[in-house]
């Protein structure tokens, strides 16, 4: 789950190990750079509506071992991603804490750091240049990054908006372009509360229902079927699968593996297993279903149960049952991390004992094809003068976070202001 309810990896033990929420330095103190510097926004004479912040949602990833500890800070005191209750401020500091020196051993292991901050950057770049062109009436389109847990945190993103000359009186559009293509409360939904706060501190707490001056927000909060996306997945698959001998190729077995949930978040009415299912469904209705498949969940932690089969156990039992060709597809992720160079790579395939059996598709990462959808993705929405989905505006049947609810309000009257 893009990069999806969490890096449960990092959370192994958490039904064993038993601070008040994490407080946010002042923006001003926290003087983070971004590590590609977003050019000063400029009016480009062939844009009548623009210029246009695309931001890109999604989790994160420390960039450097020694920035695990922080990572892992914020992740434990996000209620919305890991509900500890009345606990959290005290088992989330105590947990993160206590994880993060084996955290940075599996992060030195897999390069030193996370990649979906370079990768993230490049994509974001890469496909605001194509909507310069595909899209000029929106022009110049500007890229940026919001993580949830890491560097470049929400607040800097938006500090960094409004430092280009956003906001501050003057308006400007943005989106908020989620990179997560199945929604999750635990993930879009995170995100997107997190924006909203800032929004309401740094712009003021009282929506002007005119919205003149602020920066008017509209969402792209879910894809997972895409015929671009499903595209990109459809061909890094049958690159995978072109590497097996011509006469077992067809009996390769597809495994898709997404991020797991809580069944206490599932049952809440929580859409990501759905999405994920769709995401799974189309990819094989492009390879015209040439090989048996099956949808799998990784990453489970703690003794409450979670959605099944998981990932590791599904391997094992097909090597058990004679199955050893096994290619595993991260369809929940649009660009490697540590869930899939560390927990798919070095622990699901690298301790079965067929690692010339079993292999991993490629993750998106740079895939033309995939940024091409992007961009598709982007034009289409701004295209469309919506703020946000239907589908986003309906709660969870069981939902009762007021926060959730605030957030989406606030979306949906943006659209007056489209």
């Amino acid at each position: 789950m893009p990069s999806r309810i969490c890096t449960q990896q990092l959370l192994r033990g958490l039904s064993r190990n038993s601070s008040s929420r994490l407080v946010t330095p002042q923006v001003a103190t926290q003087a983070r750079q971004f590590a590609t510097p977003v050019p000063p926004v400029t009016q480009d004479a062939t844009g009548s509506k623009g210029p246009t912040a695309m931001v890109f949602l999604n989790m994160g990833g420390p960039s450097k071992t020694d920035e695990v500890g922080d990572f892992l800070s914020r992740l434990f005191s996000d209620g919305d991603l890991i509900p500890l209750g009345r606990l959290q401020g005290y088992l989330g500091p105590l947990l993160s804490k206590r994880r993060t020196p084996m955290i940075q051993k599996q992060y030195a292991a897999i390069g030193g750091g996370s990649p979906i901050r370079k990768w993230s950057e490049y994509q974001s770049a890469e496909m605001c240049k194509i909507l310069d062109k595909t899209s000029p009436e929106t022009a110049p389109h500007k890229p940026y990054v919001a993580f949830r847990y890491a560097d470049p945190l929400t607040e800097e993103m938006y500090q960094q908006l409004l430092a280009d000359g956003f906001g501050n009186g003057k308006g400007g559009r943005a989106v908020a372009f989620t990179q997560y293509p199945q929604y999750s409360c635990s993930t879009t939904g995170s995100s997107l509360n997190e924006l909203w706060k800032w929004r309401q501190r740094l712009e003021g707490k009282k929506v002007d229902e005119s919205g003149e001056g602020t920066i008017t927000w509209s969402v792209i909060d879910r894809w997972p079927a895409h015929s671009g996306l499903v595209e990109a997945f459809a061909q890094n698959i049958e690159a995978k699968l072109a590497e097996y001998p011509e006469n077992r190729r067809k009996d390769v077995v597809l495994l898709f593996s997404a991020h797991s949930l809580p069944m206490s978040v599932v049952n809440r009415g929580d859409p990501y297993p759905g999405e994920v299912a769709a995401t799974v469904y189309a990819v094989m209705e492009r390879l015209k279903f040439s090989n048996p498949y099956r949808l799998c969940w990784q990453s489970q932690v703690g003794p409450s149960a979670w959605l099944g089969p998981q990932t590791a156990t599904t391997v094992e039992q097909y090597v058990a049952k004679g199955q050893k060709n096994l290619v595993l597809i991260p369809i929940a992720f649009t660009s490697d991390h540590i869930e899939t160079l560390y927990e798919l790579d070095h622990e699901v395939i690298g301790e079965s004992g067929h690692t010339d059996t079993i292999k991993r598709a490629d993750s998106l990462n740079g895939s033309p094809v995939f940024i091409e959808a992007l961009a598709d993705i982007a034009k289409a929405h701004l295209r469309s003068g919506e703020a946000c989905s239907k589908q986003m505006n309906l709660r969870c049947p069981s939902c009762r976070s007021e926060r959730c609810t605030e957030t989406k309000k606030f979306f949906a009257r943006q659209q007056a202001n489209l």
